[in-house]
């Protein structure tokens, strides 16, 4: 079974800048393609951004574009999302998760398995 655990949300003032980090275990990394969706008080979960499984492509929501980088370690089974510039909007639970099919994909039905998230907060 596949597991993935979040780290490295918190409180940061608009306009600062988090690291989050997902490590997995239980599978092979290396051949799930991997997302990060988020999801705040009364809206639906979003997709953030996504990778491939080699972490040569990915693709990111408009609403972060510029401003937050998704990478990837295969060789220590960890993707990682790097967010500057945070808005208050970005105030939210972040989740990652692993498509088994290996193609990036910004739908979150695609996703096999999912951390139990880390919350970010941003203060205006």
């Amino acid at each position: 079974q596949v597991q993935l655990v979040e780290s490295g949300g918190g409180l940061v003032q608009a306009g600062g800048s988090l690291r989050l980090s997902c490590a997995a275990s239980g599978g092979t990394f290396s051949h799930f393609a991997m997302g990060w969706f988020r999801q705040a008080p009364g809206k639906e979960r979003e997709i953030v951004c996504a990778i491939s499984y080699t972490g040569g492509r990915t693709c990111y929501a408009d609403s972060v574009k510029g401003r937050f980088t998704i990478s990837r370690d295969n060789a220590k089974n960890e993707v990682y999302l790097q967010m500057n510039s945070l808005k208050s909007d970005d105030t939210a639970v972040y989740y990652c998760a692993a498509d088994r099919t290996m193609n990036l994909s910004s739908n979150r039905a695609r996703y096999d398995y999912w951390g139990q998230g880390t919350q970010v907060t941003v203060s205006s």
